[in-house]
């Protein structure tokens, strides 16, 4: 990034951070794994032991936000329970339990020459997130970003402060109880400005930050996508779609719907969508209907949909807008339609690139789905939710990346590495 005079004070002393960081994650790829695993255990154990004090620091937060009258959704990404925080503590021992995935060989050959020529994975080097209200992301980017060998500069949202403050407190108290230096623990730097010229100012360093993951809304991926010189990883939308086959169970197919868009609505992995074959409509609408209500979930249908509801209140119809929004809520889209064609296509239209669910018994059915549909997570007879790095085993996610270069999906540790050379000869000359 060109260096100006034209930064405040205030910028020089973000960048400053953002450059500290960059010289910790040196310090961190040189760790070994026994290192990073017992700094991740230890980490562990403190999110139990200081559990009330975290809870103490999301409950300001909270309070906050309800008077300033931040939308329900928003509320539920921030706060935390004691579920989620003993989550946060299992995440952090599945990465120190996964395999280390620097200096892991991809590929060893020697060609005709005599090389011998390796592909190894290495660290990015330094992962900038900007993260709205989900103060577990805190713990979460750093657990992953240190097993890989990466540090982290984390921008969380302003809402968690006082979350994201204590979280990342603790794992420097578990950095310097390691041995870490100042200078060292560094490695997870926590930004909490929200100057949007600062923001801008550190998206343009390149040389410092090697990626830049946003975890939020449209508007801040949005602005992360326009403003950035460094390279990104991004996803909009979290549309995501369940299809009921002709040959579907339909009990099953009922739970996994209602699973899929009232266990956690706020989330990028709920379902926001449902497409209904016509042959199993007259069997399965009504019931859908019927649960529906029960729950208190709003379906937005076509006309099929609607006219089995014979004016149920919280059935109302669709306008073409509906069909990929991500409502976030407990509002879902309902269509039937013709064939297994025409559901992909409709879910080649209207979908994000996040996940697709199919449901069926048919295991023909079921490969031509995930063959055709294109979506980072094609699930086979279960929920949506389950496109999650902590579900999927990758002990905690960074994000879930809709872009398809460099990362398909949940981000987990290999995806945090690149892959680089490694030529070894015996004075071989060109």
């Amino acid at each position: 990034m060109r260096e100006t005079a034209e930064y405040s004070d205030a910028i020089e002393a973000v960048l400053a951070e953002a450059r500290r960081a960059k010289a910790a994650s040196r310090w961190v790829a040189n760790l070994d794994t026994r290192e990073k695993n017992a700094i991740l255990s230890d980490l562990a154990d403190a999110i139990e032991s200081e559990a009330s004090a975290l809870l103490d620091a999301n409950a300001q937060d909270m309070n906050a936000a309800r008077k300033a009258g931040l939308p329900e959704a928003k509320l539920r990404r921030l706060e935390l329970r004691e579920r989620s925080v003993a989550q946060l503590a299992e995440g952090a021992r599945q990465v120190a339990a996964l395999p280390d995935p620097v200096g892991a060989v991809t590929r060893d050959d020697t060609t005709p020459a005599g090389l011998r020529v390796r592909k190894v994975r290495t660290p990015l080097g330094l992962v900038m997130m900007i993260y709205e209200a989900r103060p577990g992301v805190t713990l979460d980017a750093f657990a992953l970003c240190f097993k890989s060998g990466n540090a982290c500069l984390l921008k969380g949202g302003r809402e968690a402060e006082h979350s994201n403050r204590a979280l990342a407190k603790l794992a420097h108290r578990v950095l310097l109880a390691h041995g870490a230096d100042e200078e060292q623990v560094a490695g997870i730097t926590l930004v909490t400005t929200s100057d949007r010229d600062a923001i801008k100012a550190l998206l343009g360093l390149e040389g410092v930050i090697d990626l830049a993951i946003p975890r939020g809304g449209e508007t801040l991926i949005r602005f992360v996508h326009e403003h950035a010189r460094v390279p990104t990883i991004q996803h909009f939308q979290g549309v995501c779609h369940v299809y009921i086959d002709a040959a579907a169970d339909l009990d099953s197919a009922l739970e996994i719907v209602m699973n899929a868009k009232i266990s956690a609505p706020a989330t990028c992995n709920a379902a926001e969508s449902v497409v209904v074959h016509r042959a199993v409509a007259d069997a399965f609408v009504p019931r859908l209907i019927e649960h529906a209500e029960r729950a208190g979930v709003r379906l937005l249908g076509d006309t099929p949909i609607v006219e089995a509801a014979a004016g149920a209140a919280h059935v109302g119809r669709a306008d073409e807008s509906d069909w990929g929004r991500e409502f976030l809520d407990l509002t879902l889209a309902a269509k039937v339609v013709d064939s297994f064609d025409d559901a992909i296509a409709h879910l080649d239209r209207h979908g994000s690139l996040h996940t697709a669910a199919i449901i069926t018994e048919d295991a023909e059915a079921a490969e031509r789905f995930t063959r055709r549909v294109d979506a980072s997570c094609v699930v086979v007879n279960a929920s949506t939710r389950f496109n999650d790095g902590f579900q999927l085993g990758l002990g905690a996610e960074i994000g879930i990346s809709t872009s398809k270069i460099h990362a398909f999906g949940p981000m987990g540790l290999e995806e945090l590495t690149t892959q680089r050379w490694i030529v070894t000869g015996e004075g071989h000359t060109r």
